[in-house]
Parts: C-alpha cells; structure tokens; sequence
C-alpha cells in the first residue's frame, strides 16, 4: 500500500479542522440542528459553559417555566471583621416564596452575635465547627459544638448565637421558612441596646446608667472574639435547665435510605421533633445516576447544591417544561406538586439539601405511582408494553 500523499494528508487536516470549527461553533451558539443561529452580540463563554442547558435545552422543554436557578456566587456579600454571609431570598430568585437562604462564614472566634428572628432557623454545617447557644421561652438553655453535617434549628423568636471554633472556623447554609426573610430584619442584642434609653436599661437591670456607657452605638452583626473554653466549662448552670427538645441533630450519623444510584437522608419532626417549620433531605447522586422522577404535594421545594454537577427538567403542566443546569453553591428551587428529575452530568458525586417549609417530608413517586396503578389502565395511556410496566418497582427508589 503506498503512503499517502502530502496533498491527500492536509486535504484531510482541513476537513477535520472545519468539522472541528463547526463543532466548536455549534456549542458555543445556541444551534441544536437546524434550529437557532449563531450569537453575533456580546455574550460571557464562562457561563455559557455552566449553563449548557440554557443554550442548548432539550427538545421537551416548551413554554414559560420562570428562572428556577441562582448562585450565591452572584449575591452581594457582607463582610465583618469575623466573617461574611450573603444572601438568596425572593429578592434574588423570585419564585422562591416559601423559603430564604444565607450562606455564612465565622472566622476562628468569630461570633454571629446574640440574636433572634421572627422566622425560625434551620441550619446545615458545611464546614469547619462551631458552638451554638439558645435559651428558650421558659429559661431553658442550650449550648452544644456542632460540625460538618451538622443541622441545628432555632424555633421562632428564640434567641441564639453562633461562634467559629477551631483554627478554620466554621461555614454553613441557613434557611428560614419565609422568601422574603433578610439577614437585615434580625432582632441583634447590640442594635436593640443602641436604641433604648439608657434609663430604661438601668431600670431593668437595678444598676445606674454609667453601667451601659460603652455598649456599641450600632449593631456588631459578626464581630470576632477570644475563643471560648472547653464546652463543658461553657455550659451555664441553669436552674430550669436544658431545652426540652434538642435543637442539635448529627445528619451524617443517621442511617441514609440506599438507593440504586446513591443515598437519601430525611430530617423532619418525625427524627428531629423541634424542627417544626422546616423538613429536609440530603440527597447523594452517582455519576450516571439521577434522583427519580417525582414531585412533592405538600409544599415547594428549596435546593442547595453541595458538591458536583447536575441537571434538572420541572414540568409546569400545560405543556410548559423547562431544564437548568446546577452546580456547587447554586440554589435551585421547584413550585409545589410540578413533577422533576435530578440527573448527575459530573464525574464525582452529586450532593444536595432538599428543604421545605413543612414539618413533614413527603414526596411522590412517578414509578411508583405507576407500578401500584392497574397496570391496562397505565399501558393504554402511555402505549407501552405490559412488560416495562410490570418490571416497575413497587417500592420507591428516590435515585435510580
């Protein structure tokens, strides 16, 4: 066979080069076959590239499903001398009507300062340890160390604090049952003394009013502090003692619920009675894997994205479905009972919050729904063979 010649060899490197062009062209522009064109304004590749889903969506996706995505890397951020925290409620993501999200960090020693809302506050620890206090409406106090995985829950009005241990502090993700909540509407100790009477104060204490000459003239928010003792030598004696139900729950020592394609943690009332106002689920995903198709009647559902990559199709009913792509530190969100996949697109695992504002998780499945439906009820709608249908599983298998 005789080698091939110089002008067969670039005759081939071009055709190649212009197949590799119009790939390139093709996933950077929104084209799906012969539909779209190429973008000839301004646009930002970067995230293009995280929001595939946008530029080429499915062929199912149809109508006006409203913006489900928002990444806490877009929010403003408000920095103290002891940490940050930023913010996504319905200001940013307007959908999100039944739950506001605060991403927080506490440098070593620093101290969300005592405080309290009028919603409650559900928590899950990233990151890093921290000690929490509280002291309920009947005097009883709580002080425990939390760490990574972690969730803590404050009930309404019942004021708290937050304090970073160890040499990296601590980090977490907030939720609070109201879309509208901003970190700028809490009650802090230090704002309210600012603004009362010093003779009231002293009033209240039986001290004089010298007694108060130097408290802060405004509010500290985060501010850092030397670090506490061991939390035994922390703890106050109190005379009416502990909370009479733990505002503690250590999420990652629970058994999860195993699943063909990954694992599922639910905390609600039934395992962490306090948590009243918020139910929750930790959702792990292989590569190649998604959590079933499903959807949840009793309230809409609040995501945030630990780790990995993802994507997720909502179906809005009247013909109205939509596709978004999600990633580490993005919050996702689905109206109630609007029926929803997760799928895993990475390489490493897929971990995210499922929160509600509800005491009880509940969810339904597709597949099981169909599997314990007569089974000529559920062929003759879809038009598919009696032999898929009976293979369906009748116990539910959150990731499959």
């Amino acid at each position: 066979m005789s080698n091939p010649t110089r002008r067969a060899l670039l005759a081939g490197a071009a055709v190649a080069g212009f197949a590799t062009a119009a790939a390139a062209q093709t996933a950077s522009n929104p084209i799906v076959g012969n539909k779209g064109g190429t973008i000839l304004g301004p646009r930002n590749p970067n995230i293009s590239e995280q929001n595939k889903d946008f530029l080429h969506p499915p062929g199912t996706d149809h109508g006006s499903i409203p913006n489900l995505h928002y990444a806490f890397a877009d929010t403003h951020v408000k920095m103290s001398e002891g940490g940050w925290s930023r913010e996504v409620t319905e200001r940013e993501l307007p959908v999100a009507t039944s739950i506001a999200g605060v991403n927080m960090r506490l440098n070593k020693g620093g101290v969300r300062e005592l405080h309290w809302h009028k919603e409650a506050e559900w928590a899950f620890m990233l990151a890093g340890n921290a000690r929490i206090t509280a002291v309920d409406n009947d005097g009883h106090n709580f002080t425990e160390d939390v760490t990574a995985g972690d969730l803590w829950y404050f009930p309404s009005g019942i004021p708290h604090s937050i304090q970073g241990l160890s040499s990296e502090g601590a980090e977490f993700v907030l939720a609070f049952p109201n879309g509208k909540f901003s970190e700028d509407s809490t009650f802090s100790i230090t704002d309210m003394f600012a603004h009362m009477p010093k003779e009231a104060l002293a009033k209240n204490f039986g001290t004089d009013e010298a007694a108060f000459d130097r408290i802060p003239g405004k509010e500290r928010f985060i501010f850092p502090v030397a670090a506490p003792p061991a939390l035994n030598d922390d703890r106050i004696k109190d005379p009416n003692g502990k909370v009479a139900l733990d505002m503690k729950f250590r999420m990652m020592a629970m058994q999860p619920d195993q699943a063909p394609g990954g694992t599922v943690r639910v905390v609600d009332m039934r395992n962490f009675p306090i948590s009243s106002d918020i139910a929750a689920a930790l959702v792990e995903v292989q590569p190649g894997h998604m959590r079933e198709i499903h959807w949840h009647p009793i309230s809409d559902e609040w995501q945030y994205y630990i780790s990995g990559q993802g994507r997720m199709t909502v179906f809005g009913a009247q013909t109205n479905a939509r596709t978004f792509d999600y990633r580490a530190g993005h919050v996702g969100y689905v109206p109630k009972s609007m029926p929803h996949y997760i799928e895993n697109t990475g390489t490493e695992p897929l971990r995210f919050l499922e929160l509600f504002a509800a005491g009880r998780y509940m969810d339904v499945s597709l597949a099981q729904w169909m599997a314990n439906t007569p089974h000529e009820l559920v062929e003759a709608h879809l038009n598919i063979e009696s032999k898929l249908v009976d293979a369906i599983p009748k116990e539910k298998r959150a990731v499959v």
